[in-house]
């Protein structure tokens, strides 16, 4: 469910999401263009995100810019962020959604599958904020949002890799908060709970598992992908103009 609020200075911004063909990422990226906003985003899934595409441009009037990139490439995510910006103008609104959360034990883990993990769930949030930072200088300010995880916080032993990358958004969200913050770029984190999408129900949902998440919910319902949108649309607009360098967690309440 798309959240009921207009945030009348989203209309018309520049807006780049990562991962946003499917999951979260096509929440947000539906998200944004119903707010009347000039969104590209990134998703390495061809036919899912054309297909998003396609029914966005139906449903409102206003599709998304497809662009299919592999962000471990720093070089190609570098040349999707270019193109973005020469189709929609400078970005002043940043959503790092991309990631990876295969499960993995600790035995398994080699280098090449940890440099892997890294590079789809940590070093892109990094070089697609400095991509899209002169743009936003020149704008005047913009807002960068990094999506992380609450999987580290409750001490989640199946994905180590994971859950250091996704710790490690933390650290990065408040460097670069400290670091823009004077040229008037917000960076925000969001941490979501166990989100419903369709590859979490496909891999790792059970019925007995699910339950017992909830349960421990204060809001005792299902987490799901349109859940994620208010908060960033928050983040992004000017409502949340001294907000910066903090983590917003969206969880049902389970922390």
């Amino acid at each position: 469910m798309m959240p009921s609020a207009i945030f009348p200075d989203l209309k018309d911004r520049s807006v780049l999401i990562t991962g946003g063909g499917s999951g979260i990422g096509a929440a947000l990226t539906e998200g944004f263009i119903a707010q009347g906003a000039r969104v590209a985003f990134i998703d390495i899934a061809e036919k899912p995100s054309q297909a998003l595409a396609g029914r966005l441009e139906k449903q409102y009037g206003n599709g998304p810019f497809y662009l299919n990139a592999d962000i471990t490439d720093v070089e190609l995510l570098r040349n999707a962020i270019a193109q973005a910006i020469d189709k929609n103008g400078p970005i002043t609104v940043l959503v790092n959604n991309a990631a990876w959360d295969d499960r993995h034990d600790i035995d398994d883990v080699t280098v090449e599958y940890w440099d892997r993990n890294q590079a789809i769930n940590l070093r892109p949030q990094f070089f697609a904020a400095q991509a899209v930072v002169p743009g936003m200088r020149e704008a005047g300010g913009g807002s960068i949002i990094n999506f992380t995880s609450t999987s580290f916080m409750i001490n989640q032993g199946d994905m180590p890799s994971y859950t250091a990358a996704k710790s490690g958004i933390i650290g990065l969200t408040k460097g670069l908060a400290g670091r823009l913050g004077p040229e008037k770029i917000r960076v925000n984190a969001i941490a979501p709970g166990w989100v419903m999408t369709p590859r979490q129900r496909e891999h790792w949902v059970t019925e007995e598992g699910l339950k017992t998440h909830i349960n421990k919910q204060v809001l005792r319902e299902e987490i799901q992908p349109g859940d994620m949108v208010g908060p960033c649309l928050f983040l992004a607009s000017d409502a949340a103009r001294m907000l910066s360098a903090q983590t917003l967690i969206v969880d049902g309440g389970y922390l």
